[in-house]
């Protein structure tokens, strides 16, 4: 295995990440603008959001750490072949590619979390009607 199959991961990792962020960013809006909303009447439905929201928000940092810890090991991995140590390479690269895959299947998680939350929202118009 040459450098270059670790450096391959660089962009798609790095493209994740800023996804990840983004991911975070739009959540931390979505927080600030419930934390304006007083309705009595959906007093119910917003305590029910602001659980969504931590168990999401706690789903983008852990996708964010394990996809920092791939970055990482990826860039270890690039060390240790750069260095010629082919074997501690590859377990490094295997490792950075194990960990992207944790953190895509919690990426998923956190997608599944979202449309739930995006169910409770939409229960706002069912006591509308």
């Amino acid at each position: 295995m040459t450098i270059t199959t670790p450096g391959l991961l660089f962009p798609a990792i790095s493209l994740l990440l800023l996804a990840y962020t983004n991911r975070f960013v739009v959540l931390t809006g979505v927080i600030r603008s419930l934390a304006g909303s007083d309705s009595e009447a959906y007093r119910e439905i917003r305590l029910r959001q602001i659980h969504s929201l931590r168990a999401r928000l706690q789903l983008i940092r852990t996708m964010q750490q394990i996809g920092v810890a791939s970055f990482a090991t990826c860039t270890l991995s690039m060390l240790a072949l750069l260095l010629d140590w082919q074997r501690a390479g590859m377990i490094l690269f295997a490792a950075a590619l194990v960990l992207l895959l944790i953190s895509l299947m919690v990426s998923l998680a956190e997608l599944q979390a979202s449309t739930r939350a995006i169910n409770i929202e939409l229960e706002k118009f069912d006591l509308q009607g």
